[in-house]
């Protein structure tokens, strides 16, 4: 049996990831979490085969629980389950060694699949995350956005803010002073060319890195 840690805040959307994994006959749901902190200590743990992690948790991101996942153990298989689309969200993931994405819409039918290809040592990204990348090797340094003048801190504090978190609570998700957080948003709003978090919000909306 492949044994797999689930970590998604929304407990309908887990429980029906699980029973999906449990209905597959070789694979087992041996932990489940709500957040990235319970993720990692979960992790830790039950010490999984594979990891399945959902990138919208409150507090710690997908994205951070995976760096963190993937520096304690660089073999874990990280698969990032999503609604979201955006091909920043993909790079990133492929960047910190994640070895799946698939995409809320497309889980049902692809994430058993991506389970066991990823236990057997390959990638699995889902189609649309296939064209996304193949997108934006295509266009090249041409086509980049201001998104891509982002580092991956960077994009997910921009993401925090966006969702009306205080820099308090950055910080403390992301484990670094409330200073830290102070510097991340000035540089966001310059490289941006915004003003304030209202504007911040609005362009995080647009390039679909929030759901509304």
């Amino acid at each position: 049996m492949i044994s797999v840690l689930l970590a998604d805040d929304h407990s309908i959307v887990r429980a029906g990831l699980a029973r999906i994994i449990a209905e597959s006959g070789d694979l087992t749901v041996i932990a489940e979490a709500a957040d990235g902190e319970e993720a990692l200590r979960l992790a830790a743990a039950s010490r999984p085969d594979v990891a399945v992690i959902d990138i919208s948790m409150p507090g710690m991101d997908g994205l951070a629980v995976a760096d963190e996942l993937l520096r304690r153990d660089p073999d874990l298989p990280v698969i990032i389950l999503t609604m979201h689309e955006e091909e920043q969200y993909v790079v990133r993931a492929v960047e910190a060694g994640v070895r799946g994405y698939v995409t809320k819409r497309s889980a049902p039918e692809q994430l058993v699949a991506a389970i066991r290809r990823v236990h057997g040592g390959s990638r699995y990204l889902s189609e649309e995350a296939t064209e996304m990348l193949v997108l934006r090797t295509a266009r090249g340094a041409q086509g980049q956005s201001l998104l891509d003048s982002l580092s991956t801190r960077e994009l997910q504090v921009l993401r925090q803010l966006a969702l009306g978190q205080t820099n308090r609570e950055i910080a403390e998700a992301y484990h670094i002073s409330v200073k830290t957080v102070d510097t991340y948003r000035f540089r966001l709003l310059k490289k941006l060319n915004l003003r304030n978090n209202a504007e911040l919000s609005r362009f995080a909306i647009q390039n679909r890195l929030i759901e509304m």
